[in-house]
């Protein structure tokens, strides 16, 4: 743990797992990994959820625990404090401003959910492709609430691998002008502007020149 804080008394007001939930509309495994990392993170900062950019946070995945990531941080696309880069890791950094301190919580490699109910891994197929039945789907989301309520009974420690690492705080984001595109006429942030034949263009009227690399 951080110096500032202790493992029985860390005075971090943690949304419930409920509020994660329902914002992403299922209960499943992947939500947890981003509740528990995300709950992990911000008690070792010792921080409460952001409000105003105080925290940052870095995901390098795309997947359904990024959303429980927003609603224990505070940390959104909107506000630009959430960061998403494209590893396909279940890795996250949590940054505190203030502190100029970083926390990443990475999932441990020998932490494998197909190995807590051995039975989900039959019926995932099926409710997949659309052929589980009423009573299948119903058993389904029954263990994966059994998973769920199981990870978010084990200790940080055994899931993740938690580490302070030096990172470069990136600023707070930016409010750009907005200009006009000649091809579409819609407006953009002039951040993105491409030029082609002497005019402006945004990105998606952009014909990219390329020689394959």
């Amino acid at each position: 743990m951080s110096e500032e804080c202790s493992n029985e008394n860390t005075g971090v007001k943690i949304a419930p797992f409920s509020e994660v939930s329902k914002f992403h509309g299922h209960v499943c495994p992947g939500l947890t990994i981003g509740y528990m990392a995300a709950k992990a993170g911000i008690e070792e900062l010792c921080v409460d959820r952001d409000i105003d950019e105080e925290l940052v946070t870095i995901v390098e995945n795309d997947a359904c625990g990024v959303d429980a990531v927003q609603v224990v941080t505070g940390c959104t696309i909107g506000k630009g404090n959430l960061i998403y880069r494209d590893y396909g890791k279940q890795a996250f950094t949590f940054i505190c401003r203030e502190s100029g301190k970083a926390v990443r919580v990475v999932l441990k490699s020998n932490f494998n959910t197909d190995d807590i109910d051995p039975e989900l891994n039959k019926l995932h197929p099926k409710v997949m492709s659309g052929t589980a039945t009423e009573s299948e789907i119903l058993e389904f989301r029954k263990r994966m609430n059994g998973i769920s309520e199981y990870m978010r009974g084990v200790p940080a420690e055994e899931m993740f691998d938690i580490k302070y690492v030096n990172v470069e705080i990136p600023h707070k984001a930016r409010i750009f002008n907005s200009v006009k595109c000649s091809k579409c006429g819609e407006m953009f942030a002039e951040s993105r502007a491409r030029m082609q034949d002497g005019e402006i263009v945004c990105v998606s009227c952009y014909d990219e020149y390329t020689r394959g690399w």
